[in-house]
């Protein structure tokens, strides 16, 4: 018997939908593989199809032009190393999550997936029929068993291939982040090592999907825990994994162990590959943003330039009478030292025209929030009027605070293809801009040191939609806010849990009745990127009608 085992690993980002481009990538990993003497290639999860590709999947042309992509590729990896590759799979009247091995140029073998998970951003219990528990497949005279994904975090999958004659675990995922979740992720692995003894081997994929971040961060663990292999977080990385066997079964060599970042750079790396991946699989290669001067448009630019490159940036500030000269001072200097192109367009002569044009059908009536929403409903239109000519992608930067309470205008200041800051509270925004003003790294395309200007941190928030107009007129203070959201929608929590905490029951119950009346905003809202588990689209889905309010 080989005393040696050579696994391939490709941590890629795949592009969802693009069979042939996935395929392709698949291939020339397989071929690095191939000559690095490998015995098998490993991709993750639903690779071929990409993930997560939601009801996609269940289209029959498309799932079956899935497996005929998989077969095309072991024809073309025949001579060489095994391949296993995820791909959705259809028998009969039953569709899969299926993991295939290919070998001698065609289909030797499939596991199917399991454990579903019905929870946050998946539905596969929708979308997918639960395989039956399997036994391990063969490469060569190695018995390696594969729980995909979700398979891995319940011990009965793990289990019932120890005892079926696995020697070690191979485990492909399409794990997307939220914030913690690599220890997570590490402490199940560590559980199935130590209930089955078995090296076990976590392939990750990596890139952004709608919302998603795939943080790849692939390892491998030997008996008992340790830690033997650790990619890089976030990184496509192609990675030789050698195993050898002595008198007590497969134990991984030890190998590169990356060092992973801490959770404000992790946050900030998911909001910058989030946009750039959005950018690059939708076709768009510029974006433009209004820069107002405030916080929250200040780190949205500072994003877009760290994810796109400064020459594909454009910031346009359009003030208004009641924009104050701090303002006008601060985006400029924002623009500046980033380095991107920056427009000035006046809307006062606009927002004249267009109170002029309503004047007869107004009047009688006093001014109120009404000709606040004008001028951010004009900043709207002439924005998408910049998209549409330039061919550029209008950016959104309202952060989760202001999306969980409406503090945004529909068809204004919400306008636009991505929010990078969507799932990012206003408090995480000011300690994010600090982070970023004294941190710098390769993957970033902006400039290092200070690019948000103190003043921008230090002032207090304002629309700047009336004379001396400040976010706390109408909100709680942002960080009594943001811990109230954090109960009440990350927790999910009821009124009694946040009077427990110290805070007042009317603010509380304000607060809620926010939420609930915001519905209808963030169903017409952009995309954004996902930091938690709370993020607001799949992680949580309400009725947009709603009458019911806690009681408590």
């Amino acid at each position: 018997m080989a005393d040696t085992f050579r696994i391939t690993l490709g941590q890629l980002n795949p592009i969802v939908g693009d069979l042939q481009g996935n395929a392709d990538k698949a291939y020339d990993v397989w071929v690095q593989g191939r000559d690095a003497g490998a015995d098998l290639v490993a991709l993750p999860e639903m690779f071929i199809a990409g993930y997560n590709a939601q009801d996609l999947v269940r289209k029959p042309a498309f799932h079956k032009a899935a497996v005929a992509a998989v077969e095309a590729l072991a024809v073309r990896c025949a001579e060489g190393p095994a391949l296993a590759i995820g791909t959705p799979y259809a028998d009969g009247d039953a569709l899969y999550n299926a993991y295939f091995i290919c070998n001698g140029g065609k289909i030797a073998s499939r596991v199917l997936k399991h454990e579903l998970p019905n929870e946050t951003v998946f539905d596969e219990v929708r979308i997918f029929d639960a395989g039956p528990l399997g036994g391990p497949y063969s490469v060569g005279n190695t018995r390696i068993g594969s729980p995909i994904c979700e398979d891995a975090w319940h011990p009965d999958v793990a289990e019932t291939l120890e005892e079926s004659g696995a020697e070690f675990l191979l485990v492909p995922n399409g794990s997307p982040y939220y914030r913690g979740k690599q220890e997570t992720r590490l402490n199940h692995m560590v559980a199935r090592v130590v209930e089955t003894g078995l090296p076990l081997i976590y392939l990750n994929m990596v890139g952004g999907q709608d919302d998603q971040v795939f943080d790849g961060a692939s390892f491998a663990l030997n008996p008992g825990g340790a830690l033997a292999v650790q990619l890089p977080a976030f990184d496509e990385a192609v990675a030789h994994v050698d195993l050898v066997r002595g008198d007590e079964g497969w134990r991984v060599a030890d190998g590169p162990k990356a060092a992973h970042p801490d959770e404000w750079e992790q946050d900030y790396r998911v909001m910058v590959t989030a946009t750039r991946d959005y950018f690059a699989k939708t076709g768009f290669k510029k974006a433009l943003l209004g820069l107002s001067g405030g916080i929250d448009s200040a780190i949205v630019a500072t994003i877009a330039v760290d994810a796109l490159g400064a020459e594909n940036v454009r910031c346009v500030m359009l003030p208004s009478e009641y924009t104050s000269r701090e303002s006008l001072e601060d985006a400029e200097a924002t623009a500046k030292a980033l380095g991107c192109r920056y427009d000035y367009v006046p809307i006062s002569e606009v927002r004249g025209a267009v109170t002029g044009t309503l004047a007869d059908l107004f009047k009688g009536l006093a001014p109120d929030l009404t000709e606040e929403n004008i001028q951010s409903r004009i900043r709207g239109l002439l924005l998408m009027a910049l998209s549409n000519k330039f061919g550029e992608m209008l950016l959104t930067t309202g952060n989760k605070s202001e999306v969980a309470v409406g503090y945004a205008t529909i068809y204004g200041d919400m306008a636009g293809g991505y929010n990078p800051i969507k799932d990012l509270y206003k408090t995480r925004v000011f300690e994010t801009c600090r982070w970023r003003n004294a941190v710098h790294r390769d993957w970033m395309c902006g400039p290092a040191g200070q690019v948000i200007p103190d003043r921008i941190i230090t002032k207090p928030p304002s629309a700047e939609l009336r004379e001396d107009q400040k976010d706390s007129d109408s909100l709680p203070d942002y960080p009594e806010l943001d811990a109230l959201l954090e109960i009440l929608v990350d927790g999910d929590g009821a009124i009694a849990d946040c009077v427990a905490a110290g805070y007042d029951a009317d603010t509380v119950r304000k607060v809620e009745r926010l939420i609930y009346l915001s519905e209808y905003k963030r169903f017409q809202s952009a995309p954004g990127a996902r930091l938690t588990k709370g993020a607001f689209w799949l992680d949580r889905r309400y009725p947009i009608v709603n009458r019911w309010r806690d009681p408590s």
